[in-house]
């Protein structure tokens, strides 16, 4: 039970996060600034946390979900957690060192988290322009 609980709760704080990328007065700050790059950190963060914590949980009811050099990730919980957010990392940034491989569930879990990675710079600037035109009118 506490398990369904927790991985809610994860992918509820992922999807709050994502949804700010999308609303109109998610920046105060509209164009380039260091508000800007710190709201990106924290989404970024957010989602590499999450997606990480989501590998981990998975490993901890048994599911095989990342393999380490084609074998079974070693079984200490601190070693897991650590994989967990490494992969996701890699997996966010789409660096993908090959070192950690999905498998299973885990193969789904790191297309979503690939292609979220990838659009978050295209919406962040498409929401920049959508308001510099917006002020220009």
């Amino acid at each position: 039970m506490a398990f369904y609980f927790l991985l809610f709760l994860i992918i509820f704080i992922i999807v709050m996060s994502l949804r700010t990328l999308f609303l109109p007065s998610a920046l105060q700050e509209k164009y380039i600034s260091w508000q800007s790059f710190v709201y990106l950190l924290f989404i970024y963060s957010t989602l590499f946390i999450g997606f990480g914590l989501i590998y981990f949980l998975l490993m901890q009811i048994g599911l095989e979900v990342l393999i380490e050099n084609g074998q079974k990730i070693d079984s200490r919980k601190l070693y897991e957690l650590q994989s967990s957010l490494y992969f996701s990392g890699v997996t966010l940034f789409s660096i993908g060192y090959g070192d950690l491989s999905p498998v299973g569930y885990g193969r789904f879990i790191a297309i979503m988290e690939g292609m979220i990675g990838y659009t978050i710079p295209a919406s962040f600037v498409v929401r920049t322009v959508i308001d510099f035109r917006k002020d220009q009118t």
